[in-house]
C-alpha cells in the first residue's frame, strides 16, 4: 500500500516500505476507546506491580491515547498503540496479543526464497537458522549487522523494543533479536549482513511464504521429558515443562533408572512453566526433607469501603489512637493508595513418599533464560538443597498469575495479580534466579552445535564426591 503511516507519540513509525496487502479495518472508535479504556482500567484494578510505575505518567498517557488510537488506519496499527502501552508496565505476565485475523498476516521469519531465525549471541543479531537451499550463502553464525541502513540495535532500540512487555531487560533484549523482523506480510528489509568469515553482503527481503520449509540446522521437537546416560554414571533429565501432567506419568517409569546414577543433571533451560505442583511433584523424589519450600504470594486487596474514608484519613491518625483504630487507619490509607495486600497463607508442600524411593546425589540443575514461571518456582523450592547446584544463566524473571480478559475485534490481554517472592520476601521477578556457577551461551556454541554449559556441568559433578 506504500503509504506513509502517522506519526504518533506512542505509535510504530516504520522505516520499512509495504507490498500491496489488506490489513483488516474492522474496528469503530468506539471500540478502539473502548479496548483502550478496558486495558487502562484493568491495570488499574488488578496489576500487582501498580505501586512501582509512574501514576501520573500512566495516567497521562491513557488521556493522550484516548485521541491517538482513534486516528489509527487499521487494526493492526491500533493493536501496537495498545501493546506500546503495554509494554510500559515492564512485567513479562502482562500482555496484548493480536487478533487471529492480525496474526496471521504477521510474519517473523519467512521472506520467500529465504527462512531467518535470529538468536541474541553475545549482544549481536545472529542467524541461526537458515532454509537448507540456502545455507552456503548465508551460513549459520551470519550477523544482521544494519536494518534498513540504521546499525541493528539502533533499529531494534527504535522500533521493536518499545513495544515488547518483559520484566526483565535481557528478556527484553533476547526477544528484541528474535523479533527483529516482525512485521506484516510484503514488508520489506534492506539487511547488510557480516559472514563468519568476515565479508560484507546486503540481501533485499519481503516477508512472503517461504518456498523451501527445510530448515537447517533441523529443528527437533523436545520430548516433554528427556533422559539420557552421561559419562561416570550421571543421569541427564531433561523436564521441557510443567503444563501436562502426564511428565509425572513419564518420570515415575524412569525412576527406576535414575536410581542407578551416582550423579544426576536436571534440565530446566526449555521449561516455560505451567503449573508449579507439577514440578514439586517431581522435585520431592530428589531430597532427604520432609517438605519443599514454595513462593510466597500476594495479591491487591480492594475494599471499595475503605478506599472511601481515605480521602479523609491522614498519616497522623495512625499516631495516638488504639492498636485496633492504628490497624484500620492503616487499612485505610493503604487501600486509598492502591497499596493493600492479601498475603496468602505460606504452607509448604508436604512429603508423603518414602525416604527409601528418594534420590539425594550431587545434582546440577540447568537454568537458563527460557527457564521460567512454574520452572522458577521448581528453582525456588530447590533452593536451600545443599546437594543442588544451579549451573547456566539467569531465569526468566518473570511468573503470577494473570487475569485475561477479550478487546474489540478478537484480542486478547492479559494483567498479572500476584506476585510471587522467595519465602523470606526476596524478590525474582525483575532480576531473574541467579545461577551458582555462571556460563555464557557464545556464537562458537552455535558455529560448533556445542553445549558448553552442559559440558560445564558434567566437568563439575566429575569432581564431586
Amino acid at each position: 500500500m506504500n503509504k506513509i503511516l502517522i506519526t504518533f507519540s506512542l505509535l510504530l513509525i516504520y522505516s520499512t516500505s509495504f507490498s500491496q496487502i489488506d490489513l483488516p479495518n474492522t474496528l469503530s472508535n468506539e471500540d478502539k476507546i473502548y479496548g483502550l479504556s478496558k486495558f487502562w482500567q484493568e491495570v488499574n484494578y488488578n496489576f500487582i506491580y501498580l505501586n512501582k510505575i509512574d501514576r501520573e505518567k500512566w495516567n497521562n498517557d491513557y488521556k493522550l491515547l484516548i485521541k491517538e488510537v482513534q486516528k489509527t488506519e487499521n487494526d493492526y496499527e491500533y493493536y501496537r498503540v495498545l501493546k506500546k502501552f503495554c509494554a510500559t508496565l515492564k512485567d513479562g505476565h502482562t500482555s496484548i496479543y493480536l487478533p487471529k485475523s492480525i496474526r496471521k498476516l504477521i510474519y517473523s521469519k519467512a521472506f520467500g526464497d529465504y527462512y531467518i531465525s535470529l538468536t541474541n549471541i553475545e549482544g549481536k543479531a545472529i542467524i541461526t537458522g537458515i532454509n537448507e537451499n540456502k545455507k552456503s550463502e548465508i551460513p549459520i553464525g551470519t550477523e544482521i549487522t544494519k536494518v534498513n541502513g540504521l546499525p541493528t540495535i539502533e533499529y531494534a532500540n527504535k522500533y521493536v523494543k518499545p513495544y515488547i512487555a518483559s520484566s526483565t531487560e535481557y528478556i527484553l533484549e533476547n526477544k528484541m533479536i528474535s523479533r527483529l523482523l516482525n512485521s506484516p506480510k510484503g514488508t520489506q528489509y534492506n539487511l547488510e549482513l557480516k559472514k563468519p568469515n568476515g565479508s560484507i553482503i546486503n540481501l533485499k527481503l519481503t516477508h512472503d511464504d517461504e518456498n523451501d520449509k527445510k530448515i537447517y540446522p533441523p529443528y527437533k521437537q523436545k520430548e516433554l521429558l528427556q533422559f539420557e546416560w552421561k559419562e561416570n554414571k550421571i543421569a541427564y533429565l531433561a523436564l521441557n515443562g510443567f503444563s501436562d501432567p502426564k511428565i509425572v506419568s513419564m518420570f515415575l517409569e524412569k525412576l527406576p533408572e535414575i536410581k542407578k546414577a551416582k550423579k544426576l543433571i536436571i534440565d530446566l533451560r526449555f521449561n516455560g512453566g505451567g503449573n508449579s505442583s507439577i514440578g514439586r511433584q517431581i522435585l520431592q523424589y530428589f531430597t532427604s526433607d520432609d517438605e519443599l519450600l514454595k513462593s510466597a504470594s500476594r495479591s491487591r486487596l480492594h475494599i471499595p469501603y475503605y478506599k472511601a474514608w481515605g480521602r479523609y484519613t491522614k498519616p497522623k491518625d495512625t499516631i495516638n489512637v488504639s492498636e485496633k483504630r492504628k490497624q484500620r487507619n492503616k487499612q485505610i490509607l493503604l487501600s486509598f493508595n492502591d497499596n493493600y495486600y492479601y498475603e496468602f497463607p505460606y504452607n509448604p508442600f508436604k512429603i508423603t513418599i518414602s525416604k527409601k524411593d528418594r534420590i539425594v546425589i550431587p545434582t546440577v540443575i540447568l537454568v537458563g533464560n527460557n527457564t521460567a514461571s512454574a520452572a522458577e518456582d521448581f528453582l525456588i523450592s530447590a533452593d536451600n538443597q545443599k546437594h543442588m547446584t544451579k549451573i547456566g544463566q539467569a531465569s526468566y524473571g518473570s511468573t503470577g498469575q494473570p487475569i485475561i480478559f477479550d478487546l474489540p475485534g478478537g484480542g486478547v490481554a492479559r494483567v498479572c495479580t500476584k506476585q510471587d517472592t522467595y519465602p523470606d520476601g526476596k524478590e525474582f521477578v525483575g532480576v531473574g534466579i541467579q545461577p551458582d556457577i555462571n556460563t555464557l551461551v557464545t556464537l562458537n556454541d552455535f558455529k560448533k552445535n556445542t553445549d558448553s554449559t552442559l559440558e560445564i556441568a558434567i566437568k563439575y559433578l566429575n569432581i564431586q564426591k
